[in-house]
């Protein structure tokens, strides 16, 4: 049996894995997202994700490093059943819903899951970059 941060860790690591963008630009990216949730609030950068990673028509770009970013912390949380949320849109608007209490431990929740994320990204893990 594992623990939450084990479990934590260990998906952070399956995505960091797995990146379907570039994986220099993510490192860099992913160093600056939590303090963009504690600077400007955790709704407003999920929605900020979703839009940059968009095109003009609103179709979401899939190798686009703010929409994989969004998509690892919409999966982890809806395998954590603290939100709901089948696609991207759908989940930013179920976390805008949230009770206070409930928001707050998402946030909480996916600051300590971004932290492993970083890390993972920012090791030299023998992976090359498929993007280039």
């Amino acid at each position: 049996m594992r623990t939450i941060a084990q479990e934590r860790a260990r998906y952070a690591l399956e995505k960091v894995l797995e990146l379907k963008c570039d994986r220099k630009d993510f490192k860099s990216f992913s160093a600056g997202v939590p303090s963009m949730i504690l600077q400007n609030g955790f709704g407003q950068v999920l929605a900020f994700l979703l839009a940059k990673g968009s095109d003009k028509d609103l179709k979401e770009k899939k190798d686009d490093k703010h929409i994989v970013m969004l998509e690892i912390i919409r999966e982890w949380l809806v395998k954590r059943e603290m939100v709901k949320g089948n696609s991207n849109a759908e989940f930013i608007k179920n976390i805008n819903n949230l009770t206070q209490d409930k928001y707050l431990a998402a946030q909480n929740e996916t600051l300590k899951l971004l932290e492993w994320v970083k890390r993972y990204a920012n090791a030299d893990l023998g992976v090359e970059d498929e993007s280039k």
